[in-house]
């Protein structure tokens, strides 16, 4: 499909300036869509913009500096997505995520709440922004990049492992209520994988951003809708 433009690969991605969310926005490019790149970092996201445009051209990606945990920032996210697209997008990538380590009595409230806004809250604000036009089209998926991390626990990292066991939770619940509408909901639970927040973890990478994003490129636009609710774990 990299011949043109095609629609049904528009998708709009969190996260995006680097890592996963950048190899699937490449991948997106690719099959002939179009990408909203969101990102915190307006530097970094910029150079991602650049690159992509580079190989893509400038009329298929739009950057929205935003942060995720901020609801009228997630507002403005919406409204430039379906301005540039001329509509919905097919596909909501939630890939924002950080993460803070320390041991639960010694956890900071402020850094609890921090993973907790932008891995979660920050994952609700996006999904519930695009869902009405989502669901009034009667089509499109939302994409939770959680983690190996949403099935465990880990020493000193308790508020990101809890925030990837809630983010397996709304995509479940958001699955059951988006059937009618044709709207599915998936999660990819990727292990080890070599990007700037394993460090500090322990572990060592086990696959690359892009085979992660291989397999949200999958349950984005390829996985048949009776999948809607899985949580697809990637291992390497």
């Amino acid at each position: 499909m990299s011949g043109g433009l095609d629609r049904r690969f528009d998708a709009v991605i969190t996260g995006a300036s680097r890592g996963i969310g950048l190899a699937f926005a490449a991948r997106t490019l690719a099959r002939g869509g179009r990408v909203v790149l969101c990102a915190r970092g307006e530097e970094e996201l910029s150079r991602a913009c650049a690159e992509l445009e580079s190989s893509h051209g400038k009329s298929r990606v739009h950057a929205v500096c935003c942060d995720v945990s901020h609801e009228d920032e997630v507002a403005l996210l919406q409204r430039e997505s379906e301005q540039f697209f001329g509509g919905p997008p097919f596909a909501v990538v939630n890939n924002a995520g950080t993460v803070e380590r320390a041991a639960v009595h010694e956890m900071d409230t402020a850094l609890w709440q921090r993973v907790m806004g932008v891995n979660v809250t920050g994952a609700f604000f996006v999904s519930r922004a695009f869902l009405k036009a989502m669901r009034d089209a009667q089509r499109g998926r939302v994409i939770f990049v959680s983690s190996i991390s949403g099935t465990l626990g880990t020493p000193r990292a308790s508020a990101y492992n809890a925030s990837k066991w809630a983010m397996i939770g709304l995509m479940k619940s958001l699955a059951e209520e988006s059937r009618e509408a044709n709207v599915q909901s998936m999660a990819v639970l990727p292990g080890s994988v070599d990007t700037r927040m394993l460090a500090g973890s322990g572990f060592e990478p086990q696959m690359t951003a892009d085979d992660v994003a291989k397999t949200i490129e999958f349950v984005a636009f390829d996985a048949p809708a009776a999948m809607t609710g899985s949580a697809v774990e990637v291992f390497g």
